[in-house]
């Protein structure tokens, strides 16, 4: 079986990460050829496969389309897997392919957004319509983009991100007085951090530490001083392994605004943390509050002060929550468990028939 893994992300991300996830651990006998638009971002996703082909090819423009159009026609994969980190990504290299018409197409969203932007809904929509398999990183993404894009009732599949299990799985102490709160993820209005600082700002022993970088550093500094919380507040900036800090915290609060089946999420519940968590995205799909963490309302900071009381006042409910977590990512959401359902897939999709390029039949609800 030969496949190209294409993704024309600019940036690393969880998506990005994922994908790296899934190329070093699909078996050794499928030929993989990494192809996208940015140097730095094709050999990670490549770098822990070794040997694997690595194509770079430019991002914009007709120049784009046809250099994709000939690597692809060059190539001859069977099967051509397309990660996208946004709805809208990867246009150009859809389009080329869905010119090919033996190729078969899978389609990966990583996160469920919809667009203001008319003729970016209709062009999104039509891609998607075309492929040969679309997959969500979790049942409610799928869900979601089947919506957002009048895409008809389960067409969308839901195949989770995974994360290597290589995470220590240390016993939180339960013996401080100070519970030490820990969030990962670039520092993004999305990933709701200011929340969190609102959040924490009423609650005494209670400390802050945030691993990424982003544009929102200054205004959540900003936010520290002002709410006076400062010197319990610490934006550590990017690290390029987070999961070796785990250890270090009692709880992971992600009170995002959007997401799809975040990374850092799994990667908390294997080193057995409980995980505070919005109710957005898939996240749910994981975080069972009460048995694997606890759940709030999305942008409700009253209820995620509240979960945060109850684990620092409750050392017993804080490991429990975490062993069980532990065990529900080690059953389902682990890279093995990733990769056998891609392989499963492409197998699928390469037995079936080709789905119409041009006409597209009419779609149930």
């Amino acid at each position: 079986m030969r496949i190209i893994v294409y993704t024309d992300a600019a940036g690393l991300g969880g998506a990005e990460i994922s994908l790296a996830h899934l190329v070093a651990a699909t078996q050794q006998d499928i030929q993989i050829t990494v192809v996208g638009v940015v140097d730095s971002i094709v050999q990670t996703v490549a770098g822990q496969r070794p040997r694997t082909q690595t194509i770079v090819l430019p991002s914009q423009g007709i120049r784009a389309w046809i250099a994709h159009w000939l690597t692809f026609q060059q190539l001859q994969p069977d099967l051509i897997h397309f990660n996208c980190c946004t709805p809208w990504a990867n246009a150009i290299g859809l389009s080329a392919a869905l010119v090919l018409p033996q190729v078969r197409i899978v389609r990966v969203d990583q996160l469920p957004l919809r667009t203001t932007d008319a003729r970016l809904l209709w062009r999104t929509r039509a891609l998607c319509l075309r492929v040969d398999a679309h997959v969500a990183v979790g049942q409610f993404s799928a869900r979601r983009m089947e919506d957002f894009y009048a895409l008809g009732r389960n067409s969308v599949i839901s195949i989770p991100n995974g994360v290597p299990d290589t995470i220590a799985s240390v016993t939180p102490q339960t013996d401080r007085k100070e519970l030490v709160v820990g969030s990962i993820g670039r520092l993004d209005a999305m990933k709701g951090h200011d929340l969190l600082l609102r959040a924490v700002a009423p609650l005494a022993d209670v400390r802050v530490v945030i691993l990424g970088e982003g544009e929102q550093r200054q205004n959540l500094q900003d936010l520290a001083e002002t709410l006076g919380i400062a010197d319990r507040v610490c934006l550590k900036g990017w690290v390029d392994a987070p999961r070796t800090h785990l250890a270090d915290f009692d709880v992971i609060a992600m009170p995002s605004r959007s997401e799809g089946f975040p990374l850092a999420m799994v990667e908390a519940m294997l080193a057995s943390r409980p995980v505070v968590a919005a109710q957005v995205g898939s996240m749910p799909e994981a975080i069972v509050s009460g048995e694997t963490g606890l759940l709030i309302e999305k942008d409700n900071v009253a209820e995620l002060t509240q979960a945060l009381q109850q684990l620092r006042d409750d050392p017993a409910l804080r490991l429990r929550l975490g062993q069980q977590a532990r065990s529900a990512a080690v059953t389902h959401w682990t890279v093995e468990a990733m990769v056998s359902q891609y392989q499963q897939l492409w197998q699928q999709t390469l037995s079936t028939a080709t789905r119409p390029r041009i006409w597209v039949p009419q779609l149930k609800d």
